[in-house]
Protein backbone atom coordinates (compact mmCIF):
# COMPACT_ATOMS: atom_id res chain seq x y z
CA UNK A 1 0.00 0.00 0.00
CA UNK A 2 1.22 3.46 -0.87
CA UNK A 3 1.99 5.50 2.24
CA UNK A 4 1.49 9.24 2.75
CA UNK A 5 2.25 11.70 5.50
CA UNK A 6 -1.25 13.13 5.02
CA UNK A 7 -4.39 11.99 3.27
CA UNK A 8 -7.14 14.55 2.74
CA UNK A 9 -10.61 13.04 2.38
CA UNK A 10 -12.69 15.38 0.25
CA UNK A 11 -11.92 17.46 -2.84
CA UNK A 12 -14.00 20.57 -2.15
CA UNK A 13 -12.61 24.01 -1.21
CA UNK A 14 -11.54 22.82 2.26
CA UNK A 15 -9.71 19.76 0.97
CA UNK A 16 -8.12 21.56 -1.97
CA UNK A 17 -6.96 24.46 0.21
CA UNK A 18 -5.49 21.97 2.69
CA UNK A 19 -3.63 20.48 -0.27
CA UNK A 20 -2.18 23.86 -1.23
CA UNK A 21 -0.83 24.41 2.28
CA UNK A 22 0.39 20.83 2.63
CA UNK A 23 2.45 21.36 -0.52
CA UNK A 24 3.99 24.48 1.01
CA UNK A 25 5.08 22.42 4.02
CA UNK A 26 6.55 19.67 1.78
CA UNK A 27 4.22 17.03 3.20
CA UNK A 28 3.68 13.95 1.05
CA UNK A 29 -0.06 14.33 0.49
CA UNK A 30 -2.91 12.63 -1.32
CA UNK A 31 -6.39 14.07 -1.86
CA UNK A 32 -9.20 11.55 -2.31
CA UNK A 33 -12.65 12.67 -3.44
CA UNK A 34 -15.61 11.64 -5.55
CA UNK A 35 -16.62 15.10 -6.80
CA UNK A 36 -14.09 17.80 -7.61
CA UNK A 37 -15.12 20.99 -5.86
CA UNK A 38 -17.96 19.37 -3.94
CA UNK A 39 -21.13 21.47 -4.00
CA UNK A 40 -19.11 24.57 -4.91
CA UNK A 41 -19.00 23.29 -8.48
CA UNK A 42 -22.80 23.60 -8.61
CA UNK A 43 -22.82 27.32 -7.79
CA UNK A 44 -23.72 29.32 -10.89
CA UNK A 45 -22.56 32.61 -9.37
CA UNK A 46 -20.22 33.38 -6.47
CA UNK A 47 -20.05 37.05 -5.49
CA UNK A 48 -18.50 36.95 -2.00
CA UNK A 49 -15.12 35.31 -2.55
CA UNK A 50 -12.18 37.74 -2.27
CA UNK A 51 -10.52 38.89 -5.51
CA UNK A 52 -13.53 38.00 -7.67
CA UNK A 53 -16.45 40.34 -8.14
CA UNK A 54 -18.23 37.42 -9.76
CA UNK A 55 -17.16 33.89 -10.66
CA UNK A 56 -18.94 30.60 -11.31
CA UNK A 57 -18.39 27.65 -9.01
CA UNK A 58 -16.99 25.64 -11.92
CA UNK A 59 -14.40 28.32 -12.70
CA UNK A 60 -13.31 28.68 -9.07
CA UNK A 61 -12.97 24.90 -8.64
CA UNK A 62 -10.95 24.66 -11.86
CA UNK A 63 -8.51 27.29 -10.58
CA UNK A 64 -8.15 25.53 -7.21
CA UNK A 65 -7.58 22.14 -8.83
CA UNK A 66 -4.98 23.52 -11.25
CA UNK A 67 -3.14 25.18 -8.38
CA UNK A 68 -3.08 21.98 -6.33
CA UNK A 69 -1.82 19.90 -9.27
CA UNK A 70 0.89 22.43 -10.17
CA UNK A 71 2.15 22.15 -6.60
CA UNK A 72 2.61 18.41 -7.09
CA UNK A 73 -0.27 17.14 -4.96
CA UNK A 74 -2.01 14.05 -6.30
CA UNK A 75 -5.82 14.02 -6.54
CA UNK A 76 -7.58 10.68 -6.96
CA UNK A 77 -11.27 10.51 -7.75
CA UNK A 78 -12.21 7.35 -5.89
CA UNK A 79 -15.08 6.25 -3.70
CA UNK A 80 -14.26 5.98 -0.01
CA UNK A 81 -15.21 2.61 1.45
CA UNK A 82 -13.49 2.36 4.83
CA UNK A 83 -11.08 4.08 7.19
CA UNK A 84 -9.59 2.47 10.26
CA UNK A 85 -7.03 3.36 12.90
CA UNK A 86 -3.86 1.28 12.83
CA UNK A 87 -0.53 1.52 14.61
CA UNK A 88 1.15 4.84 13.78
CA UNK A 89 -1.59 6.01 11.47
CA UNK A 90 -4.61 5.06 9.39
CA UNK A 91 -5.59 2.71 6.60
CA UNK A 92 -7.86 4.18 3.92
CA UNK A 93 -9.70 1.83 1.57
CA UNK A 94 -11.38 3.08 -1.60
CA UNK A 95 -13.18 1.33 -4.44
CA UNK A 96 -9.85 1.16 -6.30
CA UNK A 97 -6.95 1.08 -3.84
CA UNK A 98 -5.77 0.92 -0.25
CA UNK A 99 -3.56 3.63 1.26
CA UNK A 100 -1.71 4.32 4.49
CA UNK A 101 -1.56 7.75 6.14
CA UNK A 102 0.14 9.11 9.21
CA UNK A 103 -2.54 11.81 9.51
CA UNK A 104 -5.98 12.54 8.10
CA UNK A 105 -7.94 15.66 7.27
CA UNK A 106 -11.66 15.00 6.90
CA UNK A 107 -13.24 17.47 4.48
CA UNK A 108 -16.07 15.36 3.08
CA UNK A 109 -18.66 18.13 3.28
CA UNK A 110 -22.40 17.62 3.28
CA UNK A 111 -25.13 16.28 1.03
CA UNK A 112 -28.40 17.89 -0.02
CA UNK A 113 -31.46 17.27 2.14
CA UNK A 114 -34.51 15.66 0.60
CA UNK A 115 -38.08 16.76 1.32
CA UNK A 116 -39.08 13.20 2.12
CA UNK A 117 -42.32 13.00 0.16
CA UNK A 118 -43.70 9.88 -1.56
CA UNK A 119 -42.41 9.48 -5.13
CA UNK A 120 -39.54 11.93 -4.61
CA UNK A 121 -36.91 9.33 -5.58
CA UNK A 122 -39.07 8.17 -8.49
CA UNK A 123 -39.20 11.68 -9.98
CA UNK A 124 -35.47 12.45 -9.64
CA UNK A 125 -34.35 13.29 -13.16
CA UNK A 126 -38.00 13.40 -14.22
CA UNK A 127 -38.84 16.81 -12.81
CA UNK A 128 -37.12 16.66 -9.40
CA UNK A 129 -33.63 18.15 -9.16
CA UNK A 130 -31.19 19.18 -6.43
CA UNK A 131 -28.91 21.23 -8.70
CA UNK A 132 -30.11 24.27 -10.65
CA UNK A 133 -26.68 24.79 -12.19
CA UNK A 134 -26.80 21.26 -13.62
CA UNK A 135 -30.38 21.23 -14.87
CA UNK A 136 -31.64 24.81 -15.41
CA UNK A 137 -31.18 24.68 -19.18
CA UNK A 138 -33.66 21.79 -19.44
CA UNK A 139 -36.49 24.12 -18.40
CA UNK A 140 -36.39 26.75 -21.12
CA UNK A 141 -39.81 28.45 -21.38
CA UNK A 142 -41.25 26.12 -18.73
CA UNK A 143 -42.67 26.60 -15.22
CA UNK A 144 -40.61 25.52 -12.25
CA UNK A 145 -40.70 25.71 -8.47
CA UNK A 146 -38.05 25.88 -5.76
CA UNK A 147 -38.45 24.58 -2.23
CA UNK A 148 -36.49 26.65 0.30
CA UNK A 149 -35.77 30.20 1.36
CA UNK A 150 -32.05 30.52 2.06
CA UNK A 151 -29.29 31.85 -0.20
CA UNK A 152 -29.06 28.59 -2.14
CA UNK A 153 -32.77 28.75 -3.00
CA UNK A 154 -32.62 32.38 -4.06
CA UNK A 155 -29.49 31.98 -6.16
CA UNK A 156 -31.11 29.00 -7.85
CA UNK A 157 -34.15 31.15 -8.62
CA UNK A 158 -31.87 33.82 -10.06
CA UNK A 159 -30.39 31.26 -12.45
CA UNK A 160 -33.64 29.49 -13.34
CA UNK A 161 -35.43 32.70 -14.34
CA UNK A 162 -32.93 33.07 -17.19
CA UNK A 163 -34.47 29.95 -18.75
CA UNK A 164 -37.95 29.34 -17.33
CA UNK A 165 -40.97 31.49 -18.09
CA UNK A 166 -42.09 31.35 -14.44
CA UNK A 167 -40.35 30.50 -11.17
CA UNK A 168 -42.20 29.90 -7.90
CA UNK A 169 -40.44 29.80 -4.54
CA UNK A 170 -42.23 27.74 -1.87
CA UNK A 171 -41.15 28.76 1.61
CA UNK A 172 -42.76 27.77 4.88
CA UNK A 173 -41.79 31.00 6.67
CA UNK A 174 -43.38 34.43 6.27
CA UNK A 175 -40.29 36.01 4.68
CA UNK A 176 -36.73 35.29 3.56
CA UNK A 177 -35.14 35.88 6.96
CA UNK A 178 -32.28 33.37 6.35
CA UNK A 179 -31.05 34.91 3.08
CA UNK A 180 -28.68 37.80 2.43
CA UNK A 181 -30.57 41.09 1.89
CA UNK A 182 -28.86 41.60 -1.48
CA UNK A 183 -30.30 38.35 -2.84
CA UNK A 184 -33.72 39.13 -1.37
CA UNK A 185 -33.69 42.50 -3.12
CA UNK A 186 -32.86 40.90 -6.47
CA UNK A 187 -35.68 38.37 -6.10
CA UNK A 188 -38.24 41.01 -5.12
CA UNK A 189 -37.44 43.05 -8.23
CA UNK A 190 -37.79 40.13 -10.62
CA UNK A 191 -41.29 39.81 -12.10
CA UNK A 192 -40.69 36.24 -13.32
CA UNK A 193 -40.12 35.02 -9.76
CA UNK A 194 -43.07 34.66 -7.37
CA UNK A 195 -42.45 33.74 -3.73
CA UNK A 196 -45.27 31.86 -1.99
CA UNK A 197 -44.72 32.28 1.73
CA UNK A 198 -46.25 30.18 4.51
CA UNK A 199 -46.54 27.30 2.08
CA UNK A 200 -45.00 23.85 1.83
CA UNK A 201 -45.10 21.20 -0.85
CA UNK A 202 -47.11 18.31 0.60
CA UNK A 203 -47.69 16.17 -2.49
CA UNK A 204 -45.95 15.49 -5.78
CA UNK A 205 -48.33 15.05 -8.70
CA UNK A 206 -47.67 13.19 -11.94
CA UNK A 207 -47.86 9.88 -13.77
CA UNK A 208 -44.49 9.06 -15.35
CA UNK A 209 -42.89 12.40 -14.46
CA UNK A 210 -43.57 15.39 -12.23
CA UNK A 211 -46.54 17.39 -13.48
CA UNK A 212 -47.39 19.53 -10.46
CA UNK A 213 -47.51 19.90 -6.68
CA UNK A 214 -50.07 20.33 -3.95
CA UNK A 215 -49.28 22.93 -1.28
CA UNK A 216 -50.11 23.00 2.41
CA UNK A 217 -52.54 25.82 1.61
CA UNK A 218 -54.58 23.37 -0.45
CA UNK A 219 -53.57 24.99 -3.73
CA UNK A 220 -52.40 22.88 -6.67
CA UNK A 221 -49.92 24.20 -9.22
CA UNK A 222 -48.83 22.74 -12.54
CA UNK A 223 -45.03 22.49 -12.72
CA UNK A 224 -42.50 21.09 -15.15
CA UNK A 225 -39.74 20.97 -12.57
CA UNK A 226 -39.13 21.25 -8.84
CA UNK A 227 -35.75 22.13 -7.34
CA UNK A 228 -35.03 21.18 -3.72
CA UNK A 229 -32.91 23.71 -1.78
CA UNK A 230 -33.64 23.08 1.91
CA UNK A 231 -30.11 22.78 3.22
CA UNK A 232 -27.64 19.97 3.73
CA UNK A 233 -26.71 17.25 6.21
CA UNK A 234 -23.21 16.06 7.14
CA UNK A 235 -21.73 12.84 5.84
CA UNK A 236 -21.24 10.97 9.12
CA UNK A 237 -19.86 7.54 8.19
CA UNK A 238 -16.24 8.43 8.97
CA UNK A 239 -17.01 9.89 12.36
CA UNK A 240 -18.70 6.66 13.42
CA UNK A 241 -15.86 4.47 12.13
CA UNK A 242 -13.17 6.46 13.93
CA UNK A 243 -15.05 7.48 17.08
CA UNK A 244 -14.93 11.20 16.28
CA UNK A 245 -17.06 13.48 18.44
CA UNK A 246 -19.85 15.43 16.76
CA UNK A 247 -22.47 17.92 17.86
CA UNK A 248 -26.16 17.04 18.13
CA UNK A 249 -26.63 17.59 14.39
CA UNK A 250 -23.77 15.31 13.37
CA UNK A 251 -21.17 17.97 12.55
CA UNK A 252 -17.59 17.28 13.67
CA UNK A 253 -16.41 19.30 16.66
CA UNK A 254 -12.88 20.66 16.45
CA UNK A 255 -10.63 22.96 18.43
CA UNK A 256 -9.15 26.17 17.04
CA UNK A 257 -6.45 24.10 15.29
CA UNK A 258 -9.10 21.99 13.49
CA UNK A 259 -8.11 18.97 15.59
CA UNK A 260 -10.74 16.38 16.47
CA UNK A 261 -10.79 14.26 19.61
CA UNK A 262 -8.99 11.47 17.71
CA UNK A 263 -5.20 11.80 17.60
CA UNK A 264 -3.97 12.51 14.10
CA UNK A 265 -7.37 13.42 12.68
CA UNK A 266 -8.33 16.97 11.65
CA UNK A 267 -11.51 18.27 10.03
CA UNK A 268 -12.31 21.26 7.82
CA UNK A 269 -15.15 22.76 5.84
CA UNK A 270 -18.89 22.17 5.94
CA UNK A 271 -18.48 18.88 7.81
CA UNK A 272 -17.43 20.82 10.94
CA UNK A 273 -19.62 22.59 13.49
CA UNK A 274 -18.55 26.04 12.27
CA UNK A 275 -21.87 27.93 11.84
CA UNK A 276 -20.77 30.00 8.81
CA UNK A 277 -20.62 27.46 6.00
CA UNK A 278 -19.07 29.44 3.17
CA UNK A 279 -16.33 28.78 0.64
CA UNK A 280 -14.00 31.25 2.31
CA UNK A 281 -14.38 29.64 5.75
CA UNK A 282 -13.87 26.18 4.27
CA UNK A 283 -10.65 27.37 2.64
CA UNK A 284 -9.38 28.91 5.87
CA UNK A 285 -10.17 25.78 7.88
CA UNK A 286 -8.38 23.64 5.30
CA UNK A 287 -5.30 25.85 5.61
CA UNK A 288 -5.37 25.67 9.42
CA UNK A 289 -5.82 21.89 9.38
CA UNK A 290 -2.82 21.38 7.08
CA UNK A 291 -0.70 23.73 9.19
CA UNK A 292 -1.70 21.93 12.39
CA UNK A 293 -0.91 18.52 10.90
CA UNK A 294 2.52 19.77 9.82
CA UNK A 295 3.32 21.37 13.19
CA UNK A 296 2.28 18.20 15.00
CA UNK A 297 4.59 16.14 12.80
CA UNK A 298 7.47 18.55 13.34
CA UNK A 299 7.11 18.31 17.13
CA UNK A 300 7.38 14.54 17.03
CA UNK A 301 10.61 14.44 15.01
Amino acid sequence: MEEYDLIILGAGPAGLSAGVYAARYKIKTLIIGQLLGGMTGEAHEIVNFPSYEKITGFELVKKLVNQVKKLGISIKMEGLLDVKKIKNGFEVRTNKNNYLAKKLIIATGTEKKKIGLPREEEFVGKGISYCATCDASFYKDKTVGIVGGSNSALTSASLLEKYAKKVYIFYRQKDFFMADPSWVGDINKNKKIEPLFNSEVVMLIGRNKLEGVELSTGKELKLDGLFIEIGSIPNTDLEKKLGIKTDKNGYITTDKNQKTNVEGVYAAGDITDNPLKQIITACSQGAVAAYSAWKESERKK
